[in-house]
């Protein structure tokens, strides 16, 4: 029987399908670990289910000489070195699509707290400075007209620009390819990064982390917003510069930002933490329980293919 490690205690009943068909050994509990310390737990083990926080590297697979499949419980998978993996014929897996709703509403739900100023006013409530409604008062903005850039036009990106276009926003978007069906279905047009930038009242990132898009709002490109626009980032952290980010807030350079992912999760700028023209939440864009329930099962499935020799549903490398 294959001798796998999950490395995180799901809730009861989310690994059912491994029941039976392999050796399991879960963390008893939610801890960081070390790359020494992950690379002993999978010592021996042929399979892993893993999170986005586990930094699986040239030092853990060095110790994981056994390791045949990696099910990252997740979309994005650059927590993982792919060439080293490749070059050990190591399978990798995913979890994309199911979790392609829940973060496309959340994308949704930040913009519109974002613009309408939700969490200042209920402070605002919450402090007792509420003293009778008045015609400027907390004074936002709305969604319908407004011009969206959309950075990445994946599973996420596209829905998200479903759901606005819907809405009655008018989306542009920057991406590789142009997308002839997505430019009918949303009226979407394609426009170059500095377009985006230097135009957009929203811009909503959906781009996955590589080498060219760390940073890729960086200072000059926030220079290049208009002084009421909007950043969004349910993609990954460090395609933002959160430094550069938090003195453009700071300074009014930008309108706002709403942030789900951070750079150097879990830390957060702390700066970010204090202005009243950021909204932030801790990682929860699939954080439903229809999607994360469905993520584990997917991770399974991915997981028990991969060891029996099959296809798995979805592969990485």
């Amino acid at each position: 029987m294959h001798k796998i490690y999950v490395t995180y205690p799901f809730p009861d009943g989310w690994l059912s399908l491994l029941n039976g068909k392999v050796e399991i050994e879960v963390q008893p509990k939610n801890q960081f670990l070390s790359s020494n310390e992950l690379g002993e737990r999978l010592k021996n083990k042929d399979g892993a289910i893993v999170l986005l926080s586990d930094k699986i590297d040239k030092t853990v697979l060095n110790k994981a000489k056994n390791l045949k499949v990696i099910s990252n419980y997740a979309v994005g998978h650059d927590n993982i070195d792919i060439n080293e993996a490749k070059k050990r014929g190591i399978i990798v897996t995913n979890t994309p699509d199911i979790l392609t709703n829940a973060t496309a509403e959340l994308t949704v739900c930040l913009i519109f707290t974002l613009i309408r100023r939700i969490i200042e006013s209920r402070e605002f409530l919450r402090l007792g400075k509420f003293t009778g409604w008045e015609p400027d008062l907390l004074l936002g903005y709305e969604l319908k007209g407004k011009l969206v850039g959309i950075l990445g036009v994946g599973r996420i990106g596209t829905e998200v620009s479903r759901k606005l276009h819907a809405l009655g926003a008018e989306i542009v978007y920057y991406d590789s390819s142009k997308k002839k069906e997505f430019e009918k279905e949303t009226e979407a047009k394609k426009k170059d990064l500095k377009w985006i930038l230097n135009n957009a009242d929203i811009i909503s990132i959906h781009l996955p982390l590589t080498k060219d898009t760390h940073h890729l709002i960086d200072e000059k490109e926030l220079s290049l917003m208009k002084e009421t626009a909007f950043l969004i980032n349910t993609g990954r952290g460090s395609i933002i510069n959160e430094s550069a980010l938090a003195d453009a807030l700071r300074l009014g350079k930008i309108g706002g930002a709403a942030l789900d992912v951070f750079e150097h999760e879990p830390g957060v700028n702390p700066h970010l933490l204090r202005l009243k023209n950021v909204v932030v939440t801790p990682h929860i864009g699939s954080a439903t329980y229809r999607a994360r329930k469905g993520m584990a099962e997917i991770a399974c499935k991915n997981l028990l293919a991969a060891l029996e020799g099959e296809e798995p549903l979805y592969r990485v490398v």
